[in-house]
């Protein structure tokens, strides 16, 4: 949401960006790694224009 990462991702995958979000915020309380996975889809993002 801050970057845009979810919106983005929710276009190139034809997924609802809400599904897309929900996923983010699980994977940072259960598993930690969604921050991670946040700012590496942020620099593939910003390089894949």
């Amino acid at each position: 949401m801050i970057l845009g990462v979810a919106q983005w991702l929710s276009l190139k995958l034809g997924w609802d960006v809400a599904f897309i979000r929900i996923a983010f915020v699980v994977s940072v309380l259960f598993f930690g790694f969604g921050i991670g996975l946040y700012l590496i889809l942020w620099l593939v993002k910003i390089f894949s224009k």
